[in-house]
């Protein structure tokens, strides 16, 4: 961080200014990652609870402020990938090709991350799952998370049928769409706490994804169509 201020840059040459910048914020992004993994590892290793901001910040080799000023709730470091999270289901909708309908592209989606045994489904391996399931903390922050990945969604759905997000219609598709994938969700972490490989939870969870789409097909079958 110290070098950052040494580079002969001219003030006034935006070509010199425009590297600099750039390296400015990839170091950002390295420090960034590095506290998120260190802070992560910790947490696995002692809980989340336990593990204090000066710990994160020694094994990061940064000061408690640098650790503070990236990630202002201590929960952000293990739940580092909100955003992504928040707009997954909504995204998956939007980018739906012609003549699919919202269902659909969420059940094919799902399928793939199964078949990927993506993290943002679940896979997220038994230290890692098993740190949010005995932390208190991050276990109402995964629930808020679920809570925006369905208003993300009411949102989209609200736009591709043309109609208000505080109607009743996106909401409520929004709301058994995102009800299944929550439900989902915790299938995969509890089979993970079980001691099951991912192969056997990706067939597992598979199966009974299947089911749980199907159940919804004759209500949302139609609805949303690209």
């Amino acid at each position: 961080m110290g070098n950052e201020t040494s580079s002969p840059v001219g003030t006034n040459d935006p070509k010199s200014a425009e590297p600099a910048t750039g390296l400015r914020e990839a170091k950002k992004r390295e420090t960034r990652q590095l506290i998120s993994d260190q802070a992560t590892r910790l947490f696995m290793a002692q809980g989340f609870e336990e593990t204090t901001i000066a710990e994160i910040a020694d094994a990061a080799r940064v000061a408690k402020k640098t650790v503070t000023n990236y990630f202002p709730r201590k929960e952000d470091m293990a739940l580092d990938h909100q955003e992504a999270f928040v707009g997954s289901l909504a995204n998956i909708v939007a980018a739906r090709p012609a003549g699919e309908s919202a269902l659909t592209a969420l059940r094919r989606a799902f399928e793939a991350a199964v078949a990927a045994q993506d993290p943002v489904a679940g896979f997220a391996g038994p230290d890692f799952s098993r740190m949010i399931d005995d932390s208190p903390t991050l276990s109402v922050c995964l629930r808020s998370l679920h809570d925006r990945r369905e208003e993300a969604l009411t949102d989209a759905l609200a736009e591709a049928t043309g109609s208000s997000s505080a109607d009743i219609t996106p909401r409520t598709a929004a709301a058994l769409l995102g009800a299944m994938h929550r439900v989902l969700f915790r299938r995969i972490q509890e089979l993970t706490l079980a001691g099951r490989t991912n192969d056997d939870i990706a067939q597992a969870v598979g199966d009974e994804a299947a089911r749980a789409f199907d159940m919804l097909e004759p209500a949302l079958g139609d609805y949303a169509v690209a």
